[in-house]
């Protein structure tokens, strides 16, 4: 075989373009034996580490591709996408600046960039640098690699973030997909056979929305979580709308400028969040009216959600929050987190420490009914049916009386599958049958679609 590093990369990127992944890492490597700097064995060999889910060997491959790089744009851009990834807003910011000086122009820079100054408040800057990243902008394709005819498939996405997480889920085998960004696409809509909306955060992506509404006006294919729907599971929506359904309490959710809350006459303790945040970034809990001032002046944003304190906490005085999914009509467990703190997260939980939180997360994963009862598991088909998304799900808590406590409901649900530790392995199943539905789901729509493709 050639020890040509050219064309070693090129067999390389062949490979990973297949899907062969495998194939492709052990492809890249042999190239950074016959040449450890090599830019793009190490720029292309951290993309596929970071699709394959190893985030800390992407991060290793991009600084390595810095270091020995360190005028090339590229480089810095992929490292501070991965260090923005990993939570280091402070280094990822540096390495988009110097990428920006590098190349005042590049594109991938300002969109790196505007994502990370969105991650650090400061909204006037990154919707800035999101105008330079993304104003007409190439519609990105994921090429197919099945056989026969493939359906075609649109993707709409929105620049800001709040995306709907399932695009590893997207069979390459069966679809080739096109992504476009809704927000700033100008043209006719690309051919496709079948929409997916991944719009999914309407208190953050609302213009998003809108504009993938206005896109798909005319077109004649079936469309998957239709923006119409999406639109309509914002947090002070979803509060009014759903809070006559049967067996469930919402929080009483206002939007206001910061200036307002305390005149708003919300009881204490009361939640301030920033719109569009989630995993407990920039939310806040004030528990007297004296704590609002500062409280709200450190959080970003002209408005604030300010929402009623749902108490979450089970006999035992522990917060607790489920997480169910809805997946083409489908109710289905996806985990249960305890946790020692009021705003409860898997991440920051009580999980993994505590043996006996562990088997009652395995309760919920095999008998959902049986755990939740009877009014929480009506509330939960009513807020299915309410909300008629083809992907979606909720997070909740249940009070004494078996009343369902929503937290919020909408498409961006993210179905996160555990590490390798054995304490994980009861919920592997639960996390598959999630995954498996949404294959399903797509493969039968993919079936539909096939005629208009034909």
């Amino acid at each position: 075989m050639t020890s040509n590093p050219e064309t070693l990369l090129a067999r390389a990127d062949r490979l990973a373009r297949r899907g062969q992944r495998d194939d492709a890492k052990a492809a890249y490597l042999e190239i950074l034996k016959v040449a450890p700097d090599h830019f793009g064995a190490l720029n292309n060999l951290g993309a596929l580490l970071h699709d394959m889910g190893y985030r800390s060997a992407a991060r290793t491959a991009y600084a390595r591709a810095v270091a020995v790089h360190p005028r090339n744009p590229v480089g810095h851009v992929n490292l501070a996408n991965a260090l923005r990834g990993n939570g280091d807003l402070a280094a990822a910011r540096g390495h988009a600046e110097m990428a920006l000086h590098l190349s005042p122009g590049h594109a991938g820079a300002h969109q790196a960039m505007a994502a990370i100054l969105f991650n650090l408040g400061e909204m006037e800057s990154a919707a800035r640098h999101r105008d330079l990243g993304y104003r007409d902008h190439d519609a990105m394709h994921i090429p197919f690699r099945g056989r026969g005819k493939p359906v075609s498939l649109l993707m709409l996405v929105s620049a800001v973030g709040g995306n709907v997480p399932i695009r590893h889920l997207i069979d390459d085998g069966v679809f080739e997909t096109t992504v476009i960004y809704a927000d700033y696409w100008t043209r006719p809509p690309p051919r496709h056979d079948l929409v997916l909306n991944a719009i999914g955060d309407a208190d953050l992506c609302a213009p998003a929305m809108h504009a993938a509404a206005e896109l798909l006006a005319k077109t004649k294919a079936p469309v998957l979580n239709p923006p119409q729907a999406t639109l309509r599971t914002g947090r002070c929506e979803n509060a009014g709308r759903l809070a006559h359904l049967p067996g469930m309490r919402t929080a009483r959710t206002v939007n206001l400028p910061r200036a307002a809350i305390a005149e708003h006459g919300l009881n204490y303790p009361l939640l301030l969040r920033s719109p569009g945040f989630h995993t407990g970034e920039h939310f806040e809990r004030v528990d007297a009216p004296g704590q609002l001032a500062a409280i709200a002046a450190r959080l970003p944003g002209e408005e604030l959600l300010a929402m009623e304190y749902l108490d979450a906490c089970g006999l035992d005085g522990r917060p607790r929050k489920y997480r169910v999914m809805f997946v083409n009509g489908e109710m289905l467990p996806l985990h249960l987190c305890i946790s020692n703190d009021w705003k409860v997260h898997y991440f920051t939980s009580a999980m993994a420490d505590n043996a006996a939180y562990r088997d009652e997360e395995k309760a919920f994963l095999a008998d959902m009914p049986a755990v939740l009862g009877g009014k929480a598991m009506t509330a939960l088909a009513a807020i299915r049916d309410a909300l008629g998304l083809d992907y979606g799900g909720v997070d909740f808590a249940l009070n004494a009386a078996g009343e369902l406590l929503l937290f919020e409901a909408n498409a961006t649900m993210v179905i996160l599958p555990p590490g390798p530790d054995a304490r994980w392995d009861y919920r592997r199943a639960a996390i598959a049958r999630v995954e498996n539905a949404v294959r399903a789901m797509l493969a039968g729509r993919a079936a539909a679609a096939r005629p208009l493709a034909a």
